[in-house]
């Protein structure tokens, strides 16, 4: 019977020589490095990645995630520049490309143009003495000791360093622009993230014939008919401007049937809660879910500066738009 394959120890094998190369990537963060980055800095048009075979698809991830953290950044193809997509490529950006081992033949093709054209040629070699080393403003160094494939011949290690040296360069320059979190959200406002940071409380909330509201006189039936009409497990007490004075939820419900209270007698304005907690519209719709969870409560009035009632919404609605 034959033996069976150790796959567990294959795997092991590879992670650990990917990070062995990944431990030596950290002798060249060095003064080129540096360098790399503020040209990249004072970049006033686009960062260009470019990249053949392995280290295009490295490049692709590169320009994306450059893109996403406020560097404006795009990927072309070698061997498509060569056929007309140079011409995407000005006077003013950057030019990184990538080639482990620095002999890439569509991209030398291309370097007596970027370089006739003065636009600054940033590599990534794993051979600093290579031919496109050579004539950049400045080399990122990449060599691992060993591919992670025991043939040597599949890019592994040398894809994993190339690809955490674009996460340095990439997140090194989004602390030196001071990005933000809510300016990734403005290039991600498809996600989770963006709808988090990018949504207002207007948005969402409720407003006009289904906001949920009766003033101070009204009779606790009356109310409660608003808060099962308009279902959001609430009503705001209102005066006759349409200020809030004070609210009435499903929890107070509960409280006052404890109680043996007349509903067809008593005032809202008799057992409602006085100055409620209230958010403006123009609130992001995280910081009311924050507010709301700090107060412990499930639905939140939103006002005008002058106090007037202009919407309402609970968890559920948060939670139907994604913030939660």
């Amino acid at each position: 019977m034959a033996t069976q394959f150790d796959f567990c120890k294959a795997g092991k094998n590879v992670l650990q020589i990917e990070i062995d190369a990944l431990t030596q990537l950290n002798n060249y963060i060095n003064d080129d490095f540096t360098k790399a980055c503020q040209l990249m800095l004072e970049c006033k048009r686009k960062v260009v990645v470019m990249g053949m075979g392995k280290s295009g698809h490295i490049g692709n991830k590169i320009a994306a995630t450059l893109a996403s953290t406020g560097t404006p950044s795009f990927f072309v193809h070698p061997g498509e520049a060569s056929h007309g997509d140079l011409g995407m490529i000005e006077k003013g950006d950057v030019v990184i490309a990538i080639s482990n081992s620095g002999e890439a033949g569509e991209i030398l093709a291309l370097l007596p143009v970027i370089k006739r054209l003065g636009i600054t040629l940033i590599t990534m070699t794993g051979n600093p003495d290579s031919s496109m080393a050579k004539v950049a403003d400045v080399n990122l160094q990449i060599t691992v000791p060993q591919e992670a494939c025991p043939l040597g011949l599949a890019p592994t290690s040398s894809t994993t360093a190339t690809l955490a040296m674009g996460d340095a360069f990439a997140v090194a320059l989004l602390q030196a622009k001071g990005f933000t979190a809510d300016d990734f959200a403005l290039s991600h406002p498809g996600g989770a993230l963006g709808r988090k940071l990018l949504l207002l409380l207007s948005d969402i909330m409720h407003k006009d014939d289904e906001l949920p509201m009766v003033t101070e006189g009204a009779l606790i039936k009356t109310a409660l008919l608003e808060v099962s009409e308009k279902g959001l497990g609430m009503t705001a007490i209102v005066d006759s401007e349409q200020k809030v004075i004070g609210i009435f939820t499903d929890g107070d419900l509960r409280r006052l049937l404890d109680n043996r209270v007349d509903i067809h007698t008593q005032t809202i304005g008799e057992v409602m809660t006085p100055s409620p907690a209230v958010a403006n519209p123009n609130l992001l719709a995280v910081e009311g879910l924050n507010l709301m969870q700090d107060k412990k409560i499930n639905g939140l009035l939103l006002c005008d500066e002058n106090n007037r009632l202009v919407g309402a919404l609970n968890m559920h609605d948060l939670l139907k738009a994604g913030v939660m």
